[in-house]
């Protein structure tokens, strides 16, 4: 059932925005006078077709992973000569530039929607509380503690432990100072802690801010219950349900999750006794955790997941905006989730982020099925981080992407003519090897993570 979830999950986020990508190079087209052959969303053999009254074809094919939309151009196909005013190369530089950009720029419009929505509705998150700090770790040398709250990083305001993962994140290869303000409560004034770091989380696989900084964050006491259990996996094979309570483990008794959790990741492959409660009653049960990789060393797993818990209402915090003031807040995160995305790419390729943290179709679908699986909230907010880097990786320079031949038109207008055939086709062609290449290298990194 979890792979079907993630399988629809990826469906519905993936033709989402490519729908949205393409339908800005539609609409941008149409507006410039270019008919517009095909709209298709994947690629492939048509599921299914319909033609317009302006004779566009558009289409749904059999794979999801991409899509495009064919313009009438000479380069391609002979064209009437009723038509050529209507073809794609007959138009100025400007109009070709427009219908290029306008799908990443579709895509930063979606993310704008989406932060929009989230902000209008409100979201509910939980407050960047420090639980405990690491002895001898970067925060403890500075002077943090537990129970304190992170306010800010760098002067950046932080409301929720996402801000502070994401400013941390933001700062790798930092060297010198880390500015953390924290607070002892909501009535105390915040101070601020200056962190000492050195190549900050660089060639960090994967980059893991708060562990590195030393702090563990602040949660309730989460009592060993199961909330959900995967069909196939080891905790169901065992007999176990959601409800059950976890009471012990080969005789020594357990209060939280946590403890259950360090058992069965210690123990990859080993018979373990349970002792659970379900329905009032005590029962005994034998497990045996599954076995992955986890940074070269070997995890037990049993593919069930804890039951939720209320969070204090001190340790909430929820963020909501009004119509108008969550337009400049959704347009401030699209900016801020940009620049993030850009840096990331100038980071990956000096060597301070680990090529290994790409991801492929695999990576996506399982993060589209968990965050659907934790709510519409979680699922509208990748959606809207997807579609960003999307659109980034769209207009990065490279031919055969949008960013390639908005580079051949920028340099058209300033030289006054158009860059070569032959020189496009070479770069095509390297264009072609260079995200292949980044492709095949996404893929074999989801197949390391399974």
């Amino acid at each position: 059932m979890g792979v079907i979830q993630n399988v629809l999950a990826v469906i519905v986020v993936l033709g989402l925005l490519i729908t949205f990508h393409e339908f800005g190079h539609f609409w941008v087209a149409r507006r410039c006078g270019v008919k517009v052959l095909r709209f298709s969303v994947g690629f492939g053999k048509p599921l299914w077709s319909r033609f317009d009254r302006h004779g566009t074809e558009f289409a749904v094919a059999a794979i999801p992973l991409g899509g495009y939309v064919k313009m009438l151009d000479e380069r391609e196909a002979p064209v009437a000569p009723e038509e050529q005013h209507l073809a794609f190369n007959r138009k100025n530089v400007w109009a070709r530039i427009a219908i290029v950009v306008a799908g990443p720029l579709a895509n930063f419009l979606l993310a704008v929607v989406a932060y929009w929505l989230l902000f209008v509705v409100g979201t509910t998150s939980v407050a960047p509380v420090i639980g405990e700090v690491a002895p001898d770790s970067p925060a403890a040398r500075a002077g943090l503690s537990s129970g304190q709250e992170i306010t800010a990083i760098q002067g950046d305001r932080t409301r929720t432990w996402e801000d502070v993962n994401l400013e941390l994140i933001s700062r790798i290869g930092l060297d010198g100072t880390l500015e953390v303000a924290a607070r002892e409560g909501e009535a105390s004034e915040a101070r601020t802690y200056r962190v000492q770091v050195s190549d900050w989380l660089a060639r960090q696989d994967p980059p893991q801010p708060l562990e590195t900084l030393g702090v563990i964050p602040w949660r309730p006491d989460i009592p060993p219950v199961l909330g959900q259990v995967l069909e196939g996996e080891a905790a169901a094979q065992a007999g176990l349900e959601p409800g059950d309570r976890i009471v012990a483990v080969d005789g020594q008794s357990l209060d939280t999750w946590t403890a259950f959790v360090e058992v069965v990741r210690e123990r990859p492959g080993e018979r373990l006794s349970l002792r659970i409660e379900r329905d009032g009653e005590v029962r005994e049960l034998d497990l045996t955790p599954g076995r992955r990789e986890a940074q070269g060393d070997p995890i037990g797993y049993i593919g069930a997941g804890v039951e939720t818990v209320s969070w204090p209402e001190e340790y909430r915090r929820e963020i909501r905006y009004g119509a108008l003031a969550s337009v400049g807040r959704s347009l401030a995160r699209t900016a801020d989730m940009t620049v993030l995305t850009l840096d990331s790419i100038r980071k990956m390729f000096v060597g301070l982020i680990s090529p290994s943290n790409l991801s492929g179709p695999i990576t996506i679908a399982r993060i589209a099925g968990d965050t659907a699986r934790s709510g519409l909230e979680s699922f509208i907010g990748f959606m809207a981080y997807l579609s960003i880097s999307l659109g980034v990786l769209n207009l990065l320079p490279i031919p055969v992407l949008d960013g390639g031949h908005l580079l051949y038109y920028l340099i058209e207008a300033a030289r006054g003519r158009p860059v070569s055939e032959a020189a496009q086709a070479v770069g095509f062609r390297i264009g072609l090897a260079l995200v292949g290449t980044l492709m095949l290298m996404a893929l074999y990194f989801d197949l390391m993570r399974l």
